[in-house]
C-alpha cells in the first residue's frame, strides 16, 4: 500500500530548479546603473602604470582616464569617483595641490567632464590624504595631531575648486567632525548649490585599505584610528549618520562594505536618502588573488560579493570591478 503524507508538503527547492527559476524568483538584482567606478590618475604619467597590489587596476594617465571614462558610460555605469595621485614634489604640509586649480584631480575632473560630459556623474575624492607629506586626512596642530578644524577649512576650498573644475558630487572622506555641513555651506557660497555630497557616514579604521595605499602612493605614517571609526562599534555609526544628514548630506556612504554589512543594513533601514558601500582595495585584491592562485572562482565570487553588498540595503556599489561586471550584466 502506497503511503501519503510522510514527505515535507513544503519544498523550497521547487522555486530552485533551474536558472530560469531562480532568476524570476530572485529578491536582489544587480544592475550597470548601480556601479561607481573608483579610479586613480598619476600626474605626469604618460601611460598607465600598474598597481602591483590591485591587479588589473591602474594609476592612469590623463589620456587612459578618459577611456576609462568612455568604457564605463557604454557599460551603463553610473559614475566615476577620482582619486588624484600628485607628484611627490609637490606635497607639502597643507596639501596645496588639493586647492589648485591646476592639480592633478581638479584636471582629471576637467579631462572627463570634457570627455563624457553628463553621461557619468564626476564624483571626486574631497580629501588631503593624497597631496599632503605625512599623509593624513588633515593638517596637523603644533603636538602633530589631526587638526579638526583647521582641516575644514582646507576641505571648503577643496570642494570650491573641484565644483569650479565641474564635479558633479564631492566626497569627503576625511571623517572630520562637521565636514558635511562646512562643504555645503562653501558649496552654496559660490552658487554650486546643484553640486551634490557624497558623505563618507560610517567609514572605519581598517586593515583592508593597504591595497589603496599604494594606488594613491600615501606618504602616511602610523594609522587614521584618532578620526576613523573603531571597527568594534556600530552605535556610533547611526549618530554619525544623524549628523550627516543634519548638516546637509544628498547620500550617505558605508566604507568598507563586505566586513561592515551589519552596519551598511542598519543604516538603509534608518535612511531615505540613496545608500552606497564601497568594496575596498583589500577586498578587491582578496579575491583576485585567491583567485590567481585557483582556490575560488574569480567571477562567481565577484559576484556574489557585489549581490551580497546590494542585498544588505546599498542602492549603489563603489567597485573596482564596475566596469566589467556592467558589461556581463549588460
Amino acid at each position: 500500500m502506497t503511503m501519503y503524507g510522510s514527505f515535507p508538503g513544503a519544498r523550497p527547492r521547487r522555486l530552485r530548479t533551474n536558472p530560469v527559476m531562480r532568476r524570476m524568483v530572485a529578491e536582489t538584482r544587480l544592475h550597470p546603473a548601480d556601479f561607481i567606478l573608483p579610479a586613480f590618475v598619476l600626474e605626469g604619467a604618460s601611460e598607465p602604470v600598474p598597481i602591483s597590489a590591485m591587479p588589473g587596476v591602474v594609476q592612469h594617465s590623463r589620456d587612459s582616464l578618459k577611456k576609462a571614462a568612455a568604457e564605463a558610460v557604454a557599460a551603463g555605469v553610473s559614475g566615476i569617483m577620482l582619486f588624484g595621485v600628485p607628484e611627490e614634489s609637490k606635497k607639502d604640509a597643507l596639501g596645496t595641490p588639493g586647492t589648485d586649480p591646476d592639480g592633478i584631480l581638479q584636471v582629471a575632473i576637467r579631462d572627463v567632464r570634457a570627455e563624457v560630459g553628463d553621461d557619468l556623474l564626476v564624483m571626486s575624492d574631497l580629501c588631503l590624504d593624497e597631496t599632503i607629506d605625512h599623509g593624513h586626512c588633515g593638517v596637523l596642530d603644533a603636538q602633530g595631531r589631526v587638526d579638526n578644524d583647521a582641516t575644514l577649512e582646507r576641505y571648503a576650498e577643496m570642494a570650491q575648486v573641484q565644483a569650479d573644475a565641474g564635479a558633479h558630487v564631492v566626497g569627503p572622506s576625511g571623517m572630520m567632525d562637521g565636514q558635511v555641513g562646512v562643504i555645503r555651506d562653501a558649496l552654496d557660497q559660490i552658487g554650486r548649490e546643484d553640486v551634490a555630497i557624497l558623505a563618507y557616514t560610517a567609514k572605519y579604521a581598517s586593515a583592508f585599505y593597504g591595497p589603496f595605499r599604494e594606488a594613491v602612493a600615501s606618504s602616511l605614517k602610523g594609522d587614521r584610528k584618532t578620526y576613523q571609526q573603531d571597527p568594534a562599534n556600530a552605535r556610533e555609526s547611526l549618530r554619525e549618520l544623524a549628523l550627516d544628514l543634519e548638516e546637509g548630506a544628498d547620500m550617505v556612504m558605508v566604507k568598507p562594505a563586505g566586513p561592515y554589512l551589519d552596519i551598511l543594513a542598519r543604516v538603509a533601514d534608518a535612511v531615505d536618502v540613496p545608500v552606497a558601500a564601497y568594496q575596498i582595495s583589500g577586498e578587491y585584491s582578496m579575491i583576485e588573488a585567491a583567485a590567481e592562485k585557483g582556490w575560488i572562482d574569480r567571477d562567481r565570487a565577484i559576484l556574489e560579493t557585489l549581490t551580497g553588498i546590494k542585498r544588505a540595503g546599498a542602492q549603489n556599489i563603489l567597485t573596482y570591478w564596475a566596469t566589467e561586471v556592467a558589461q556581463k550584466l549588460g
